[in-house]
């Protein structure tokens, strides 16, 4: 135990033992109250079960009727460490995050004397290659919002060429009307997820309980490949379907250009909510030569798979483009959010990027811990040999069950298969959770991993050993 306990908190995790527990199903009784309860309160009618934040520890969660899971969803990939790493409690007791306690500063007018500093040490020691400024926000959705605003103020300023905003232009603004309000767009994919708010619905497209009865932009949506698998016995397949929806992509800009110009196209890495569809390095590349080729802005959200759950601190890096991308979103395990750009796209007026808070100083404190322990633990280690562990792992489950799953992908620990139908897959979401795996589906029929830093190599056996004799009981 000695010798445990020498450990860093992390090893420790991947040291110890199974603390799986179950004792009712889930959700038990006492989450049933508290959804219940919830409900009465705010009907959104989404709740899976309740979590005893103080009793989970590590990678297992602890639910109010005190069922320990190995937690595979991380609350939707927003967990860097875990529950309750020490280095985190230990920051939380400190004289240096009291002030971030008990104030909630309006950071884009009255930020903290030391906001400089920190910025510098947290998150522009992990930007992206290339991207110089930094703006914090709220949340995925509004960062995507507000890199939907930063580019197109960029298009309507070059297409200004240097002269102000003429009178008309400044009062049509007030009344939703052209030329102040301009007719420019944002391209998006079939399938893509970029958040909840208005803009940003009219460029998600995975379900239509996300956008039905709300009003939306005429945009244009481009297809996603819809890569087939194994990916090595259908090479040609797949190369022909990258070069389809690229052409489409290059033909709705030009299409464009003389109704509702395109003043950026906006992609995942990964297209998580819309059912974890992926697409080769060369369609990004691709994407990146196209939007050079008409000048308009290259946005990737990095929402869901920035910092290492990729393999690499962003998904993008993994594209080998020649060069950066003009804008990078990013939420989730950076614990803050907000949105990386050149300094061409940074806005040259004040309070056309605003909002109370942009942002919250007590996040960026977390990730400052963050970012220490990843570095303090070898985590990006931890990440890439638990992803190629977990993937062994789900190949041999697809060969052993394939009426059941199949298509398994993933880098990293960012992986994910399918059910053989939509009714399997929620059928064994079910089970595995029962059985004491926490994991969530997306899209119609897939199981996604979003774990958190920490999950190991053991963890990745544990929980392909609990899917094997779930899988093998059948429905």
């Amino acid at each position: 135990m000695a010798a445990l306990m020498k450990l860093s908190f992390g090893q420790r995790a991947l040291a110890t033992a199974s603390r799986i527990s179950m004792k009712t199903p889930v959700p038990g009784p006492k989450s049933k109250e508290v959804i219940a309860a919830m409900n009465d309160i705010s009907r959104i009618q989404s709740y899976a079960f309740a979590i005893d934040y103080e009793k989970s520890q590590g990678n297992y969660v602890v639910d109010a009727d005190g069922n320990t899971m190995v937690d595979c969803y991380g609350n939707i990939g927003s967990l860097a460490l875990g529950y309750n790493h020490p280095a985190m409690i230990k920051a939380a007791q400190s004289k240096k995050w009291l002030w971030a306690q008990t104030h909630r500063p309006a950071l884009g007018i009255l930020p903290p004397h030391d906001w400089p500093q920190l910025v510098q040490k947290t998150l522009l020691s992990v930007a992206p290659k290339g991207l110089t400024q930094v703006q914090t926000m709220m949340c995925g959705s509004c960062s995507n919002e507000n890199a939907y605003k930063a580019a197109t103020i960029r298009y309507m300023r070059k297409q200004r060429n240097g002269r102000k905003h003429t009178e008309e232009e400044l009062a049509s603004s007030l009344i939703n009307q052209a030329p102040g309000c301009p007719e420019v767009s944002i391209l998006s994919f079939s399938g893509a997820f970029h958040g909840r708010t208005l803009g940003c619905l009219a460029t998600t497209h995975s379900k239509a309980i996300h956008k039905i009865d709300v009003p939306s932009l005429p945009w244009p949506v481009a297809p996603f490949p819809q890569l087939q698998y194994p990916l090595e016995q259908h090479e040609a397949a797949n190369a022909a379907e990258v070069a389809r929806c690229l052409r489409a992509v290059d033909d709705l800009i030009t299409q464009g250009k003389h109704t509702r110009p395109v003043a950026a196209v906006v992609v995942e890495p990964v297209q998580g909510e819309g059912g974890d569809k992926r697409a080769p390095a060369e369609f990004f590349r691709g994407l990146r030569q196209i939007t050079r080729k008409h000048d308009v802005a290259f946005i990737v959200d990095e929402v869901q798979t920035g910092v290492l759950t990729s393999g690499t601190f962003w998904a993008h890096q993994q594209w080998g483009l020649d060069d950066a991308p003009d804008i990078v979103t990013f939420a989730k395990k950076m614990q803050i959010a907000g949105y990386y750009c050149t300094a061409e796209y940074a806005p040259e007026t004040s309070y056309q990027i605003f909002n109370t808070w942009m942002g919250d100083p007590l996040r960026l404190l977390q990730l400052e811990v963050v970012l220490d322990v990843i570095k303090a633990e070898g985590l990006d280690k931890v990440v890439v040999d638990a992803g190629e562990q977990l993937r062994a792992g789900l190949f041999d489950l697809v060969r052993k069950y394939p009426k059941l799953v199949h298509s398994v992908r993933g880098t990293g620990t960012l992986c994910a298969f399918d059910g053989a139908t939509p009714a399997v897959r929620d059928a064994f979401v079910t089970k595995f959770r029962n059985a004491g795996v926490h994991i969530m589906g997306s899209g119609d029929r897939t199981f996604r991993f979003r774990p958190n830093l920490i999950f190991g190599t053991e963890q990745a056996t544990e929980v392909v050993d609990i899917m094997d004799s779930v899988l093998a009981k059948g429905l």
